[in-house]
């Protein structure tokens, strides 16, 4: 639906003006910042739902909401946003994660001072840039969201980490600055084989371009990289664990997810619909890396010591299925693998946010530094077992219906890749179920006398985030009925059908 009200752009800028008023807040009012961040992070979740209420699910237009305005008329560059069903369900869970890390953040910088305020700001302004990447129709306004998020992400590491929080947040930028110097360079090709004029970048005017096969496929590269790094994909995953052990845990869950799922999207939107034929020429080497990523990343989750870095493996391996899914190509593992990004970002916001109240308790975020821990704080020792069955997609959680999809849908392409695939749902439930038993159980230990359960605060926190793992868990229709036209709009414009089905014969038909 064209709207001549610009929600894309209003839900973008109550964030932007949020984070301006932070700034700018003067020292007697630096103890209302994180007041003043939910409240903003409210507007704009109430704008997202007003979006959301003008979205048309039966439009046969790719795009909805959309508004386009000259930018840089000389290279083509407009101020384009519009959204697919796909799109606006990222935004949806970015809109609610971000509130809710706001609230999980309460007290993670002392009350009052100019640093308090300036971690909210930023929270704030890494908002603007997480709605812009996924409204933007505009690829180089793409590439602009997608890289100025560095900066706020940058600081919310280098500054508010752990001790080792420089050296995470210089090798994140790093690996991310690479991923968009080669998508520049592939922006620049594409500038010089596009169609031209004052709109040449706009994505529906990328697709189905008429280009050299060379040509194709070392843009479809250039694009690939940046978002292999992002997702992250086996092996440019390495930044992931670092970043995520060093950061706050509000910090920790914005990154893995939201900001990772920018790169499994722009999978979807720019390397499958603009590139076809080189994403066709890439699927079997995608395919193998994916596979990897679901084994290596759970195998590796397991042996891990660390709480936080044990989550950031698991957001490997199910990056891994999310991959798969995109590029077996169907309709099931796509809508499977759409789902999967929101309902990972539930599921993992859950895992972090839970883990780093018991890391507040205990002073520590070691494994074995707990132990017995069911006994002292009870309400937070279940909610993090629902939050970890989730991790492994128990049935009755939401992951567990997009994981099923993607590896039912991926079958009927690559059966042995969704084969191999299965393992890492038996390796989550090992990794999940042992990192509980030696955290939760066995006997009360001494040291944590007079330890509080979870707090008011803390159940607002949780509450919201458990009862969306339940309730898509278990009525997944809404956010499939959502999802699903986007799906097959973008398999069309892609040419690609589910492939038959065999006849009892054996034969396709």
């Amino acid at each position: 639906m064209n709207t001549s009200f610009p929600w894309l752009t209003l839900i973008g800028l109550i964030p932007l003006i949020g984070s301006v008023v932070l700034f700018a807040l003067p020292a007697g009012l630096a103890d209302k910042a994180k007041q003043i961040a939910l409240g903003f992070s409210l507007l704009a979740l109430l704008a997202t739902i007003g979006a959301w209420t003008q979205f048309n699910y039966g439009s046969g237009e790719q795009f909805q909401l959309t508004e386009t305005h000259e930018w840089i008329p000389q290279f083509g560059v407009s101020y384009a946003l519009g959204v697919d069903g796909i799109a606006l369900s990222l935004i949806i869970m970015s809109a609610i994660l971000v509130p809710v890390c706001i609230l999980a953040a309460w007290h993670d910088v002392p009350e009052g001072g100019s640093r308090e305020k300036q971690y909210f700001a930023w929270m704030l302004f890494l908002e603007v840039f997480m709605i812009g990447v996924f409204a933007a129709r505009d690829v180089f306004l793409f590439y602009v969201f997608f890289e100025a998020m560095l900066i706020p992400v940058y600081f919310l590491i280098g500054s508010y980490g752990g001790p080792r929080r420089q050296y995470a947040a210089v090798k994140f930028l790093l690996f991310s600055l690479a991923g968009g110097l080669v998508m520049l360079v592939a922006l620049i090709a594409l500038y010089f084989h596009g169609p031209g004029g004052t709109d040449g970048f706009l994505v529906e005017r990328l697709t189905g371009l008429q280009m050299s096969t060379t040509a194709e496929r070392w843009m479809w590269v250039g694009f690939f990289i940046a978002f292999a790094i992002k997702a992250p994909l086996v092996p440019v995953h390495t930044w992931l664990p670092d970043a995520a052990e060093q950061s706050k845990p509000a910090v920790a869950t914005l990154l893995v997810g939201v900001l990772d799922k920018i790169g499994t999207y722009g999978m979807i939107r720019f390397c499958l619909q603009m590139f076809p034929g080189a994403s066709e020429w890439a699927t079997p080497v995608v395919i193998i890396l994916a596979v990897i990523s679901v084994v290596y990343g759970a195998l590796l989750a397991i042996g891990q010591t660390d709480l936080m870095r044990l989550i950031s493996y698991t957001s490997i391996s199910h990056f891994g299925f999310i991959v798969l899914g995109i590029f077996a190509v169907t309709k099931t593992s796509w809508s499977g693998s759409s789902l999967y990004m929101v309902n990972h970002g539930f599921s993992t916001a859950a895992l972090f946010l839970i883990a780093g109240m018991l890391i507040a308790r205990r002073g520590s975020s070691r494994i074995l530094d707990f132990g017995g821990w069911q006994r002292v704080v009870p309400g937070l020792a279940g909610v993090f077992l629902i939050a970890g069955l989730s991790g492994l997609s128990l049935p009755g959680l939401a992951p567990f219906v997009s994981e099923i999809m993607v590896i039912v849908g991926s079958f009927s392409r690559h059966p042995i890749a969704a084969g191999i695939a299965t393992v890492g749902v038996v390796l989550a439930a090992l990794y999940i179920l042992l990192t509980y038993q030696r955290m939760m159980t066995g006997p009360k230990p001494e040291l944590a006398e007079g330890v509080r359960d979870i707090t008011g605060r803390e159940k607002a926190v949780v509450a919201p985030l458990i009862a969306l793992l339940l309730v898509l868990g278990f009525f997944p229709k809404p956010a499939l009925d959502l999802i699903n036209p986007a799906v097959d709009k973008t398999l069309q414009i892609v040419g690609v059908s589910d492939p038959a089905a065999p006849a009892a014969d054996g034969s396709a038909h």
